[in-house]
């Protein structure tokens, strides 16, 4: 089995499952949140074009809108005209974007730490509040409820009245003592994050990837022991494999054995309701172009899968099906959409899609 190593400039960090005892453990974090925690009244921006900046995250809400995590700020699309719901409170760049359970939204920035949004009003979570570091590019929310945010360092753990912080030291991850932030960018960062069928969290980071069985996270490592480095974005197919992508290849996990399925290096994945696997391929220059591609449910499991190259732009991101089975992604100008036949820019389009 070949060594991973993720050299990608592009990371998503992970969240991981709180609520258990950390064998790593150096003390608790239970700082609580302020109680004049900001709270301000949204001032919507509506537009018939979407944000023109880097799009990190595109996910879909229980009503059907399409929610977007620019440079420009959260953008939210109806299916005809695009609002923007940060342009009155924050100038930030978002990075990621949550529905919680409950209906209500969480936003994460680069420097400004965590947005909460209930529909009406914003709530701001940052270092003062206890979260762990203010670069929140992920946010993920256990089957408890509790509100996960991977920062520049580790993670932070919210259950709706405390943080719990968690950092990453070299091949250990353990709970920090009460208080502790980083107010600075850190060498290390968590990735994705993905539940599997008997529980266990997968987790990449910049280094090494583990393996979280709600008491010890553990360097996830192959037969012959030797780790596994980064991966960048885990999807789960309908099998119940487990699926990696990587900078050296996309990688392939069946309850007991590691695959490498593709040798061409990938940042985000994802399996739509067909079982097709779509992926983004990377390179370590923001100037070339990076490649959406298909790998048909039909050959996955051939030894060479037929791949569908769908287009090519400068980065992409954060891959969406939505409920009609279109494909979003985001890129470094903007979202787009993919409707089997046509790419729709929606930086260039006016009115009614």
């Amino acid at each position: 089995m070949k060594r991973i190593k993720m050299t990608t400039l592009i990371f998503v960090l992970l969240l991981f499952g709180c609520n258990h005892t950390n064998t790593f453990s150096q003390g608790q974090n239970q700082t609580t949140v302020a109680k004049d925690t900001i709270k301000s009244q949204t001032k919507n921006s509506i537009t018939s074009y979407g944000p023109k900046s880097i799009v990190r995250s595109v996910i879909q809400d229980r009503k059907g809108n399409i929610w977007m995590a620019s440079w420009d700020g959260i953008f939210r699309y109806d299916g005809k005209s695009f609002t923007n719901i940060t342009s009155k409170e924050s100038s930030g760049r978002f990075f990621s974007i949550l529905e919680d359970s409950k209906g209500n939204f969480w936003f994460g920035t680069i420097g400004e730490g965590a947005y909460y949004f209930d529909g009406t009003s914003f709530k701001n979570f940052t270092t003062i509040n206890g979260l762990l570091n203010n670069e929140v590019t992920s946010i993920y929310e256990d089957k408890k409820g509790n509100i996960w945010f991977g920062v520049s360092g580790g993670a932070s753990c919210y259950d709706g009245k405390i943080f719990r912080n968690y950092i990453i030291d070299e091949n250990v991850i353990y709970e920090a003592w009460k208080g502790k932030t980083f107010t600075d960018r850190q060498p290390n960062s968590l990735g994705v994050m993905m539940e599997d069928k008997t529980g266990k969290l997968w987790i990449s980071t910049k280094g090494e990837a583990y393996i979280y069985d709600g008491k010890t996270f553990a360097v996830l490592r192959d037969k012959d022991g030797k780790a596994f480095y980064g991966f960048g974005g885990i999807t789960k197919d309908r099998k119940g494999n487990i699926w990696f992508s990587a900078n050296d290849g996309i990688w392939r996990y069946d309850d007991s054995t590691f695959t490498k399925f593709s040798e061409k290096g990938a940042s985000s994945i994802l399996e739509d309701k067909k079982g097709n696997i779509w992926t983004s391929s990377t390179t370590a220059m923001y100037n070339k172009p990076w490649t959406l591609s298909r790998y048909d449910e039909k050959s996955l499991y051939n030894e060479k899968p037929t791949v569908t190259e769908i287009t090519n732009k400068q980065l992409i991101f954060g891959i969406l099906e939505d409920y009609d089975g279109n494909i979003w992604f985001g890129s470094g100008h903007g979202v787009y959409r993919y409707d089997g036949k046509t790419i729709t820019d929606f930086k260039e389009i006016q009115g009614d899609n």
